[in-house]
């Protein structure tokens, strides 16, 4: 049988996640910053060098977001990725396979990111809440 006891102290047992418009703001200044330092270091010739550090960035961003965050912050980064870190630099463009893999990484990395912060959390809360 199952028990409900309220917390009597004020503090949330699990952290709130972050609102979404702030994941989606900190996630496109970070992924700007860091494709214009990557392109500064070794120039616009490596997108693979690019994903891999912007799938890094955006699991670490996403570590305070919600889940429902994670669509819109691959989106975000790989509009930056597409624009800025593949030729031609500047413009949009659309390979299905492989700017299907690039969102598909994106994606992964910021759903990653979401939920290993959420399941250490809950799993500190629960170490914290223990009889």
């Amino acid at each position: 049988m199952v028990e409900w006891k309220p917390i009597s102290s004020g503090m949330r047992p699990v952290p709130s996640p972050a609102a979404t418009g702030s994941v989606w703001a900190a996630a496109a200044v970070a992924a700007v910053a860091l494709v214009a330092v990557l392109n500064l270091l070794d120039g616009p010739g490596d997108p693979a060098v690019d994903l891999m550090a912007l799938s890094l960035a955006v699991a670490v961003v996403s570590t305070g977001a919600r889940l429902a965050a994670a669509p819109g912050t691959a989106l975000l980064c790989w509009l930056v990725l597409n624009a800025f870190a593949s030729a031609p630099i500047g413009e949009l463009t659309w390979e299905a396979p492989f700017d299907l893999l690039r969102l598909a990484c994106l994606l992964a990395a910021a759903s990653t990111g979401t939920v290993v912060a959420r399941l250490t959390n809950a799993r500190a809360a629960h170490r914290r809440l223990r009889p």
